[in-house]
């Protein structure tokens, strides 16, 4: 295994296309079907980018992907560095010289069109490659002219997993997938492994693959990324600072900023699993939540449903730089109406009544004493299942710790960050869900 280092030399959820469907995969209403249409495409233009006033960058994360010889290519790195978009880059450029069968793996079909697939667009128009007649919507597969072809699908598809062999794999975040998937997918491979992922924590990357000869390491940061805005940049560095005060910060300096392993401990939320969609015939709604965003922080809106005995959540909006108008109408299209319960942060209250007026069920969340252990609490009593195209809500379940001082003890009270989705949920939990003494949540 050959282990290269760093030289050192965006808004994740900010898009004003909705994130998901309301019903989680089923359209069954007129004004669903007009955005399923846009949703299916990953493309630059629904997303609201002019590509043709972008260029396309050759940075340094591209140049030192290329120089990696080994068959599996390991490419661990923080958060910003590139690592998606140079190695996509890197495929593209293999798939226009020869011949040849790429796969494009992650977690879920959501994750990807949210990542992989969208980033994939934007090179392909920015080097002047993208043919609409290329692209294959159902099959989720672009064809070059030369009969290449690069292929997306979820490590969830079992018959893809076991299916076609390829000569090229790029395993996308493969810190969350099993290793078994990722077994089945390189024993289908001919040729080159790609596996990318931020070191959060040790997994079947290090363990296993790192362990074979023909393995290689290349860590990568955002230093790597000449792409990345001078804001985000500064965002980042920021968080160097708080890490001299911060263990929390110390960790995520290590791992996003300096793309070092680390283990973001105590995570408030470990109790979840995900799920394809909503079942309607037996899941039944509690409320909607909804937590106030806007230049910074996203406008987050997610149902929240009861399967049984746990909570279903599903997000419905996850975006930036909307107005209470836009909300509205982005409601209104998801077939959202007077009849469904909304519980809203009560910090706005002229939002809450201007939305009310524009025609929707909306209240105030009542927060009271100890508001956010008190619903944290309520959450964890019971199982929580999370629809998977919610992926800004996983990624934030999967990143809410509890805060510590500068020993590492902790506070008592979460981060406050990687919250938005989830201050949502916990609006709802705490207005519309109780437990009772055997545990068991009743619906208020």
């Amino acid at each position: 295994m050959v282990t290269t280092g760093s030289k050192g030399p965006a808004n994740t959820g900010s898009n004003p296309v909705l994130t998901t469907r309301l019903c989680g995969g089923k359209a069954h209403t007129p004004q669903w079907r007009g955005l399923l249409q846009v949703r299916i495409l990953p493309w630059p233009q629904n997303h609201f980018v002019d590509v043709n006033k972008m260029l396309f960058q050759h940075t340094t994360a591209i140049k030192r992907i290329r120089r990696m010889t080994a068959r599996k290519k390991v490419i661990q790195g923080g958060t910003s560095a590139g690592k998606t978009y140079a190695i996509l880059a890197v495929l593209i450029h293999i798939a226009a010289k020869a011949k040849t069968e790429i796969s494009v793996v992650s977690e879920s079909i959501p994750h990807l069109r949210r990542g992989a697939m969208k980033d994939f667009g934007k090179v392909m128009q920015w080097t002047n490659r993208w043919r609409d007649e290329g692209w294959n919507k159902t099959l989720l597969t672009y064809t070059f002219a030369n009969g290449s072809t690069i292929e997306f699908f979820s490590a969830d598809q079992e018959a893809k997993l076991r299916g076609a062999r390829r000569q090229v794999l790029y395993i996308n975040e493969a810190n969350n997938i099993e290793f078994e998937a990722y077994h089945q997918l390189a024993i289908r491979t001919s040729e080159a492994i790609y596996i990318d992922f931020n070191p959060v924590s040790e997994f079947w990357a290090h363990t296993e693959v790192l362990a074979e000869q023909d393995s290689e390491l290349l860590v990568l940061t955002y230093r790597d990324n000449e792409a990345l805005p001078a804001t985000i940049r500064d965002d980042i560095e920021a968080a160097q600072v708080k890490a001299a005060t911060s263990t929390y910060w110390a960790n995520w300096w290590k791992v996003y900023g300096l793309g070092e392993g680390g283990s973001l401990q105590g995570v408030v939320f470990d109790d979840w699993q995900q799920v394809d969609g909503i079942d309607f015939a037996g899941d039944k709604l509690v409320a909607i939540g909804l937590d106030w965003g806007y230049t910074n922080d996203p406008t987050a809106v997610v149902a929240v449903y009861k399967r049984g005995s746990a909570v279903l959540v599903h997000e419905l909006m996850y975006s930036t730089g909307l107005t209470n108008q836009d909300i509205a109408e982005h409601l209104r299209k998801l077939g959202i109406g007077r009849s469904w319960p909304i519980i809203a942060d009560s910090a706005e209250p002229k939002s809450i009544e201007e939305v009310h007026r524009l025609g929707f069920n909306i209240h105030p969340a009542t927060k009271g004493a100890d508001s956010i252990r008190n619903s944290i609490d309520i959450l964890k009593r019971q199982p929580m299942l999370v629809t998977r195209e919610s992926t800004n809500l996983i990624k934030e379940l999967r990143n809410y710790t509890w805060d510590t001082d500068r020993t590492g003890a902790s506070l008592g009270v979460p981060i406050d960050r990687y919250n938005h989705a989830i201050d949502a949920v916990r609006y709802v939990a705490l207005n519309k869900l109780s437990a009772n003494a055997g545990g068991r949540y009743v619906i208020m």
